[in-house]
């Protein structure tokens, strides 16, 4: 489902207010009683983006899935808060992964329901009872994800469920708070969490009555810190991890990939300062069109007989003499000492515009007596045998890799893995080819 907005009909004083120009809101504010204007500190709906207001709509499920920093802790607590405030007969779910992250996040946390009720109508915290009691008399109990039994038998009008994601047994959990969840007239739910593809998460998004809010970590960085922004993208950014983490993205594996993400992720490793070999693997497009890609991937033996792949110098809609002219730069920029460029199509046409780029490239043709799938999987044994690393991200790259399936076949990115056969090339001539012990050089 697509989140719906609120209609300006139904919009609260406060939401009106946040989207006026500054000389009507300033106008607005004057006209307003002075406890008027001081209740605005305390209301969401004029400091909040409109990503963290709840939408309207037939839904059962409202599920945040967002980066880091994007804010999703508050918009629960204050979605909690409004519940609460709104109805005193409610009863309200709190279910974290455990006990105690429910505790320090939802309930004490700088974003938690202590911290942004106004001291007006602040909660009262019970501990002992696991039990939060508003002045009103609406009441939140919180549960752990890890004893799902615990939410057998309770019943609620409201729950908030946080980082679903990490839940140690997160569908039977969530089928026992769904089960409880039958008290009023429209019970609801709000689920917060960073996506990862786990089993609960995959299913809720892909409910009919579920809708998905997504954003990144970049939504909210008027409230981060610019320090933290610029480390997180400098660290993070491109890899499955910032992909996952920081842009909110719930990338999931294809069924029957020969590489899983998780293998992916688990070999990277900067690269040694001692290489004692460099290899670019090119899988040149199909005829002498330039809609296809042409794959360039640039592959080095380290001092310590692993492999490292240090780039993706890819390029696509440029014709034969603008990928033959992309290789032979960067062959120069990485000091190449092979290029090995499948022939299958046109190999006298390959080697002859790539000399014609530079005559003094290394040039190695092979030939493919096997489908994509047979040749790589030698190089994905290279990698679960901690052989074979990335020096970075290359999402492209690596989306081509996880799209590759054991058996044959292709449901990655564009309409043929171009990237992942040359790094599959250049690997194998690295890895799996016998020949000589080369000297070892310096980067």
């Amino acid at each position: 489902m697509n989140a719906i907005r609120r209609p300006v009909a139904n919009r609260s004083r406060a939401e009106i207010l946040a989207g006026l120009d500054a000389a009507r809101r300033r106008a607005m504010l004057e006209a307003m009683a002075p406890d008027e204007r001081l209740e605005l500190l305390w209301s969401w709906p004029f400091w909040a983006r409109p990503a963290q207001l709840a939408p309207e709509g037939d839904w059962r499920t409202w599920l945040i899935l967002a980066g880091r920093g994007f804010g999703k802790t508050r918009a629960g607590a204050e979605w909690v808060r409004a519940q609460a405030e709104r109805s005193p007969e409610a009863r309200i779910a709190l279910v974290a992964a455990t006990m105690a992250e429910a505790r320090a996040v939802m309930v004490e946390g700088e974003s938690g329901l202590l911290s942004i009720a106004p001291p007006h109508r602040q909660p009262r915290w019970e501990p002992s009872l696991h039990r939060l009691r508003w002045p009103n008399g609406a009441q939140a109990f919180l549960y752990s994800a890890a004893e799902p039994d615990g939410l057998r038998g309770a019943q609620h009008h409201f729950a908030w469920a946080d980082e679903i994601a990490k839940w140690p047994a997160g569908v039977e959990a969530w089928d026992n708070l769904m089960m409880g969840l039958r008290l009023g007239r429209r019970p609801r739910a709000v689920a917060t969490t960073t996506p990862r593809p786990v089993a609960l998460v995959r299913r809720l998004a892909r409910e009919a009555r579920v809708l998905v809010t997504r954003g990144g970590t970049g939504d909210n960085r008027a409230h981060l810190s610019r320090d933290f922004i610029a480390a997180m993208a400098a660290n993070y950014a491109g890899t499955r991890l910032g992909r996952q983490e920081l842009d909110g993205e719930l990338i999931d594996d294809v069924a029957g990939a020969l590489w899983s993400r998780d293998l992916i992720e688990r070999c990277r490793r900067p690269a040694p300062d001692a290489l004692v070999r460099v290899v670019i693997g090119v899988d040149p497009p199909a005829g002498a069109g330039g809609g296809d890609a042409c794959g360039i991937v640039v592959a080095a033996m380290g001092e310590d007989r692993r492999a490292y792949v240090l780039a993706d110098a890819s390029v696509s809609g440029v014709g034969p003499e603008g990928w033959a002219r992309a290789v032979a730069r960067t062959a120069a920029a990485h000091g190449a000492d092979r290029v090995v460029a499948e022939a299958n199509n046109g190999g006298a046409m390959v080697e002859s515009v790539l000399r014609a780029a530079d005559e003094r490239l290394p040039v190695k043709l092979v030939h493919a007596a096997h489908g994509k799938t047979a040749r790589a999987e030698p190089v994905v044994a290279l990698y679960e045998a901690g052989r074979a690393f990335h020096v970075t991200a290359f999402p492209d790259l690596e989306d081509e890799m996880a799209g590759l399936l054991a058996g044959g076949g292709y449901e990655g990115p564009g309409r043929s893995p171009d990237r992942a056969d040359a790094l599959v090339w250049a690997l194998t001539e690295l890895m799996l080819v016998r020949g000589p012990r080369p000297a070892m050089r310096m980067l």
